[in-house]
């Protein structure tokens, strides 16, 4: 694996995940997980490591966390019980907050990691903990499972729940994530028409799909690994798309195009540029899907990947301010309008250093992570900013591509490689600059651009088009 070594920390090629060179400590995400620090000297031609056999039998490390004070009275809610809010909970003990820290969650799992969901569908909600419950109370954590927030009053600091429950607090941090979106047309309340939100979601749609026609409404990330999942587990797979390709908003055509063709050549079945009309069924349970083509698809199961909502609802009437979309807006701090309320992860409209600070939403998992970490910071007091290069990657038909940057409103994209062989580097340009990366079967280049972001520098459009691009593997 060939990691980039850049400020005083490495950068992991796969993930985008950081750590520290000196102290072994993670600093961007995602992960919970530090890594080992050994003594190491130099010996002649010999690089000699100090360190006992125990240390070696593990690479993960759990950073110095404190432990919950008597004397401390205060209460920090964090009401969200994935990455953002895991991580802030794990920040704030490390800083030595000794106060009560309470995580709220509406689902009765403890936080796991939502990403397998899609690429590891078969996988159990324990099997995919973060954390195990005795992490939880080792560091006196406390995770309310199955509490649903329904109101926050921002006067009195008190947030109700649907159980009848109340809990006042010191400092709050909302980070709610989305709500997969339905579709409000004929039938959308047959059986087997699935949204992916949950690991019994998961587990559910797996089952279900075996040896079975499987459409996929969506070909954007998460309906492409769905449909990755599926191949060669379903009697055939099938995906509807409004656009000409998959990914075309968000990755461009040219890339688009190119995992068309992969999907296609593993039995994948596309209808692009339409969507749906209706859901028809016999015996309430889905038995074929009508496009707005007039064509008639079998359809013994349907999963939605058609975008999430922000789970920001109850939160409308305290105060809070929120954008027209109804994302939390935060400032560099993921502090809102009220000094006591932070938010984080998929549900917030924060200033990106790198795109002039504009306010822009992005949910990704390592950004719900890397929040999470930067609210814990501010709320014990500290002043750090946000100022992390976005990172994501998806796992397609045996293949992973990775992204950095922020590609919104880019203008061009530079293909170095080929994309027949799927062995490529994108580009993304806006105006002058390069914005964005997106690379298969070229690591560490978009790891690569991303420190080369994160160090302050801009890559022009026109060095990327000379005969030796900057970033080239």
């Amino acid at each position: 694996m060939e990691r980039v070594l850049s400020n005083g920390r490495v950068r992991c090629p796969w993930h985008g995940a950081c750590f520290n060179t000196k102290t072994g400590d993670i600093e961007d995400f995602p992960g919970v997980d530090s890594i080992p620090c050994f003594k190491v000297r130099v010996e002649g031609n010999d690089v000699i490591v100090q360190a006992q056999k125990k240390q070696l039998q593990s690479h993960k490390r759990i950073k110095k966390m404190s432990l919950k004070s008597a004397d401390d009275d205060k209460v920090f809610l964090i009401i969200g019980g994935g990455g953002a809010g895991l991580m802030c909970a794990e920040t704030l003990r490390q800083e030595g907050f000794g106060g009560r820290i309470v995580i709220a969650t509406k689902e009765k799992y403890l936080p796991y990691d939502r990403p397998k969901l899609s690429k590891a569908m078969e996988s159990s909600a324990e099997s995919i903990q973060l954390r195990k419950e005795d992490f939880f109370q080792v560091y006196d954590i406390e995770v309310k499972v199955e509490h649903e927030a329904v109101s926050v009053d921002t006067e009195l600091n008190s947030v109700k729940f649907q159980n009848g429950d109340a809990l006042s607090y010191e400092k709050l941090l909302i980070a709610t994530g989305g709500l997969p979106r339905k579709l409000d047309i004929p039938g959308n309340d047959l059986k087997n028409i699935c949204s992916l939100r949950s690991p019994d979601d998961a587990n559910y749609i797996a089952l279900s799909g075996k040896e079975r026609n499987v459409v996929v409404v969506g070909s954007s990330f998460i309906g492409m690994e769905v449909a990755s999942f599926f191949t060669g587990k379903a009697r055939s797979v099938t995906v509807i798309g409004r656009g000409p390709v998959p990914y075309a908003t968000s990755l461009g055509e040219q890339i688009g195009g190119a995992v068309l063709k992969l999907a296609e050549s593993k039995g994948v079945k596309f209808h692009m540029n339409c969507s749906v009309r209706e859901f028809k069924g016999e015996n309430g349970v889905l038995s074929s899907i009508v496009l707005t083509t007039g064509e008639n698809i079998a359809a013994d199961l349907c999963v939605l990947g058609v975008g999430v909502n922000p789970c920001t609802d109850f939160i409308q009437g305290s105060g809070v301010q929120l954008s027209s979309k109804n994302y939390v807006v935060v400032n560099k701090h993921l502090c809102t309008n009220n000094s006591d309320v932070f938010a984080a992860g998929d549900i917030v409209e924060f200033p990106l250093h790198y795109n002039n600070d504009l306010a822009v939403n992005i949910g990704h998992w390592q950004i719900a992570h890397y929040h999470g970490r930067i609210a814990a910071f501010n709320m014990v007091g500290h002043e750090v900013e946000v100022e992390t290069v976005p990172f994501f990657w998806t796992a397609v038909f045996g293949k992973n591509i990775r992204f950095s940057g922020y590609n919104h409103g880019f203008d061009d994209v530079i293909i170095s490689g080929s994309l027949v062989e799927l062995k490529f580097i994108a580009y993304y340009a806006r105006g002058d600059y390069v914005v964005a990366v997106a690379t298969l079967n070229s690591d560490p280049v978009a790891s690569k651009f991303a420190e080369f972001l994160a160090s302050g520098k801009r890559l022009k459009k026109s060095q990327v088009m000379s005969a030796e691009p900057v970033l080239a593997k």
